[in-house]
């Protein structure tokens, strides 16, 4: 079949767990013999011979996408507020205008191996200014979906993400990861009834929801009242890059040693976005209730209330810069903001374990890498984590600091504990291989093609 999937994750900039969700989405159905197009909210001129330059001039050079945020009311002038009504009232007037798709071109004219502007392989791209933008911008006013339109449209198409936005002559499917706004509004800053309505119209327009665990899944059913046959639960996968598992670990061990200064199995380490819901404040403190000598690498960009997770930090490491960081028992946590998805395995297959206490999660993807990569992992015991880990992790209480400390102290003193839950680690990630992972959409497609 052709399969369209939607790029409103693969254009942030930095990418996030869902872009990483995306692309193995797109790999995934190359690998099953479908074609796929992708739909994305960039703007390209008229002039076919300038699109593709255009579109990746702004490929992952966009602002944050929108969220569905209340709006503040605040005093302003007159004028100020005049000027404020006419650029609203110009905004509503073009969020509702058709939107018009221009295909972008898929040609050697420009180089995209460079590691920064890396696009999966559609086989098609189509794209119109503010498509992602204009479509909440309706929704938020008037609760309707918007209906975009391609040229001979695919059979399906796979939104990656809840957007109120339906593809017209194609069966809809709407991932929906997890209801983390609902089930933890606090550590989210969405609306919570216009994310509600969200969910709600995404079970309406959808021949199929996706998710990925079967906690999700479960947290839909019974939060919406949906019929069980509509969710279908994929799980995902995760693909190391095949350059970096031929380089032997020796070699990798050198590299991370070069960079960063670490050795070999000589620290534990978290990526994920620095926000409430990663639980990275009890992680800090349960490192520094530890007393060991093995550093913390914490790799991931502040978000909201990131000043609250990092309050902890020696040295002043709460005030925005990353670096490295010396408590007053020389207890070391090293900071950085971002690495490339290439550097960061290398990270993390040199670690001792992997910890990620997270509050909750819809699937935890560096529980998956890190598995694949042969490092223990310590996570939660809530949501999806335990699904994912299965028996091969260290699950503990997320809320509970001193579950944290003896985790991370059974690991920092076992080597043979270590070597074990490696083992079991990559016997675990098999089950969420891409071959697995085509099986479970292969039969989320067929239910969506037998829809009514």
């Amino acid at each position: 079949m052709r399969i369209g999937v939607d790029g409103y994750n693969l254009a942030m900039p930095h990418g996030t767990g869902i872009a990483t969700y995306a692309t193995e989405l797109v790999e995934t159905l190359h690998t099953l013999g479908h074609e796929v197009d992708g739909i994305f909210g960039i703007n390209v001129p008229a002039n076919k011979s300038l699109r593709q330059a255009t579109f990746f001039h702004y490929y992952q050079r966009l602002p944050d996408l929108p969220l569905l945020k209340a709006r503040s009311v605040r005093s302003a002038s007159r004028t100020k507020r005049v000027v404020r009504a006419w650029r609203n009232g110009r905004d509503y007037l073009r969020a509702f205008v058709a939107h018009r798709s221009r295909e972008v071109p898929r040609d050697s004219d420009v180089l995209t191996n460079d590691g920064v502007n890396v696009i999966p392989a559609f086989d098609r791209i189509f794209t119109t200014d503010r498509l992602f933008d204009d479509a909440m911008f309706v929704f938020a006013r008037t609760g309707r979906f918007s209906t975009f339109r391609v040229p001979n449209p695919p059979e399906i198409m796979h939104w990656t993400y809840p957007v109120p936005v339906k593809l017209a002559g194609s069966r809809n499917i709407y991932t929906l990861h997890d209801l983390v706004p609902l089930k933890l509004p606090y550590t989210t800053l969405d609306d919570k009834t216009l994310y509600g309505s969200l969910i709600s119209g995404c079970l309406k327009h959808a021949a199929q929801i996706c998710t990925v665990s079967e906690a999700s899944k479960c947290d839909i059913i019974d939060r919406y009242d949906v019929d069980a046959t509509k969710v279908t639960n994929t799980y995902q996968t995760a693909t190391v890059a095949q350059r970096l598992l031929d380089k032997n670990v020796d070699q990798n061990a050198q590299d991370i040693e070069s960079i960063f200064g670490l050795e070999r199995r000589g620290y534990f380490l978290f990526f994920g976005a620095i926000e409430p819901k990663k639980n990275i404040g009890r992680l800090i403190e349960a490192f520094l209730s530890l007393r060991t000598k093995t550093p913390l690498v914490i790799v991931g960009a502040r978000a909201w209330q990131s000043e609250r997770e990092l309050q902890l930090m020696p040295g002043g490491g709460a005030s925005g810069a990353a670096g490295t960081f010396v408590g007053p028992r020389d207890q070391t946590i090293i900071r950085i903001d971002y690495l490339s998805r290439v550097m960061l395995a290398k990270l993390t297959r040199g670690a001792k374990a992997v910890v990620f206490p997270s509050l909750y999660e819809g699937f935890g993807l560096p529980v998956l890498e890190a598995m694949q990569l042969g490092t223990p992992v310590i996570t939660s015991n809530t949501s999806s984590l335990p699904e994912v880990a299965g028996g091969a992790g260290l699950l503990v209480d997320p809320y509970d600091v001193d579950s944290l400390v003896k985790a991370m102290r059974r690991l920092d003193r076992d080597e043979a504990l270590c070597a074990a839950m490696a083992a079991r680690g990559l016997e675990q990630a098999r089950l969420f291989s891409r071959e697995r992972y085509g099986e479970r959409l292969t039969e989320l497609y067929r239910a969506a093609m037998a829809s009514q």
